[in-house]
Formats: structure tokens, sequence, C-alpha cells
């Protein structure tokens, strides 16, 4: 889907596709309370850009470095806001989470810091060093077929045998409250340079960092527009926007872009994007492997392929950065070595 001038046509409010109330939706406030719950636990990730690359597009591209962000990607930022709300009685019996790795090891590591056991149903193609990574954190580790199993399932199984406390990825207005932080900062670090943006683009998934963004910028940037980036074939937030009701995937579709497969938006993370996103963006494989290169060379990066997403829409023209100032999240960098080498040297 490409760019689209103005904001989604989608309702406003919390309502669910069935017309049903869903929970409260997080605000501003929300997002300002997590700030304060992370500060000293969360890295403020810097706001990078490079003057050859904005000479090469003519005009301004900042790159929020979210990979530099404790567990290597923003998804540490709603962990630690979530768990850090759990009751102290229920602690001891830990939390349950389901991740292909950026979430789990944020839910891990959040874990570790506060004491409490984790265990985390994760894929069993999941990357080999988000695996590790999210063990190296002290988590239980759970793997499932994605083809012929059903993580949620097993996680309530979980759930009912130990009596843990279930960590949502993306819907929950608590984890989209923390992942927000990241677009207050950015939001802060613009105005800090005296820079309007244009336009913010978000990698999306079940759209957890992309309304948190939307929400921050709405309160302190609201002429900026908000788009998200998704993978070629798994662009669900992009076809949602445009039809004003979620929409599934399809089946058996295949991306480089393992952090970015949901199936769908979630029903808050919907009811805050469509009316406060611009656009949803699809983009290839390719696109990415060339934005992973170009965040390698030009800001000296490790980003792994969803996180590279938003970049590689700004890169290939579909937010047009020409005579105009554009950020860009980069949202993890927590890649195999050897998929990193291979996807940058085919994108040479």
């Amino acid at each position: 889907m490409g760019l689209e001038s103005g904001k989604s046509g989608g309702a406003r409010g919390n309502p669910s596709d069935s017309g049903m109330q869903i929970a409260p939706l997080p605000d501003m406030a929300a997002l300002r309370r997590a700030a304060e719950r992370l500060e000293g636990k969360a890295v403020r990730t810097p706001l990078l850009e490079s003057p050859p690359l904005n000479a090469a597009l003519g005009g301004r591209l900042l790159v929020k470095a979210e990979v530099l962000q404790r567990t290597g990607s923003f998804k540490f930022r709603g962990a630690f806001n979530r768990l850090s709300q759990i009751p102290p009685e229920a602690r001891a019996q830990g939390v349950v989470a389901f991740s292909s790795g950026n979430h789990a090891q944020g839910v891990a590591a959040a874990a570790q810091l506060l004491g409490m056991p984790a265990i985390i149903v994760m894929p069993a193609d999941a990357p080999r060093i988000k695996v590790a990574n999210t063990r190296g954190y002290g988590a239980e580790v759970v793997f499932y077929e994605r083809a012929t199993e059903d993580r949620e399932a097993i996680a309530a199984k979980i759930i009912a045998a130990r009596g843990a406390t279930l960590v949502k990825p993306f819907d929950d207005a608590e984890i989209i409250a923390g992942q927000g932080t990241s677009g207050l900062e950015l939001a802060e670090q613009a105005a800090a340079r005296g820079l309007a943006l244009d336009a913010v683009v978000v990698p999306c998934s079940g759209g957890g960092l992309a309304s948190g963004v939307a929400l921050a910028f709405e309160a302190l940037s609201p002429g900026t527009a908000i788009h998200t980036a998704e993978p070629e074939g798994f662009d669900d937030t992009a076809r949602s926007l445009a039809a004003g009701t979620r929409v599934k995937n399809a089946r058996g579709g295949k991306s480089v872009c393992d952090a970015l497969l949901a199936e769908q938006p979630g029903e808050i993370t919907f009811a805050l994007m469509a009316p406060r996103i611009a656009s949803g963006i699809a983009v290839t494989d390719a696109e990415v492997a060339h934005a992973m290169a170009v965040a390698f060379s030009h800001f000296k990066l490790v980003v792994e392929p969803g996180g590279a997403a938003a970049l590689a829409a700004a890169l290939a023209g579909k937010v047009p950065v020409r005579e105009r100032t554009v950020a860009v999240l980069c949202s993890g960098g927590n890649v195999d070595a050897t998929l990193f080498r291979r996807l940058i040297e085919d994108a040479a």
C-alpha cells in the first residue's frame, strides 16, 4: 500500500470489530507514567543522522536507534512497564509470554530485574540469537511449531498449571504505553533540535509500537504523519487501515522479517491506530536487506530485518524524504550473524 495523504478514516473511540467495547485504551498520561517507571531502567536511545545519506536523499532522515535499547529492541520498554505493575503477591508465580524473540527477551530481562520466573513460548524456527538471549536472561523456553500448534493454547495450559500472569506481546494497554515511550523520546529529541518532523515511520507487527508512537505524536507533534511499515504478504495493518476493520494475513506467506509476522492487528492497537495512522506501507525483503546494509554503512548499526522495515520504506521512496524531515524507528537488532552477513552482502 502506498503513501496516502491525511489520516486514516477509521472510527475513533474503542469499538471492537463486532461493535462491543474493548479494554480501556491507554492515553498520553499512561505514556508519561510508563516513562517514569522506565527511568533508569531503559536506555534513552539516540536519534542519529548521516550527512552523506541526507545529501543523497535530498532531505533529512533521522534514525531512532532502538537497536541500542536494553535487550536489543524496543520490547523491553513495554515488558518492564507491564511487569512492574504485577502485584507483589502474584510475582512468585511468574509470567508467561509467547514471542518469536524480541518480546521474549524483553519479558525475560524485565522478569530477571524484578526477581520473577519467566516462561516463554517460542516458535521452533526462532532465530538462534533470540533463543539464546532469552535463556541468558534466565527464562525457561517452550518451543512450538508455527504451522501445526497454537502458541496461545500452549501458554494457557502453562498459566492454568502454574498460576502465572500472561504478558501479551502487543494487545495490552500497559505494553502499548511502554512502547510509546520511544515515540515520546523521539518527539522530545526532535523538538530539542528545533526540528519539525513531516513524517515518522514505524515497523509494525501487532501494532504495539506504532499505536504507542502515534499516541505520543498526537499530543506532542500533531502535524507529523505517522506511517506503519510491514513486509509484503504480512501487511495486515495496511489492509486493515484501508478496510476500516481488522483483517488477517493469508497463511503460508514467508518473509525474512521474522519479528513482523503477526496474523492481524490487535483489538486495542487497531482502535488506537485507525484514527491516527496516515497510511500503512509494505516493503519487500530486498528493500529490507538494502536498508540493513545502509544502516550498517551509514549509522554503524546492526539492524535485524523486521527492525529495518521503516528505514526500508523511506529509502525506497514509499515515504518521501526529499525536501522533508522524516524519522524512522530501527526497532531491533537481534539477528543471527550468518543471516545478517548474507543479507547485507546480497544487497551490495
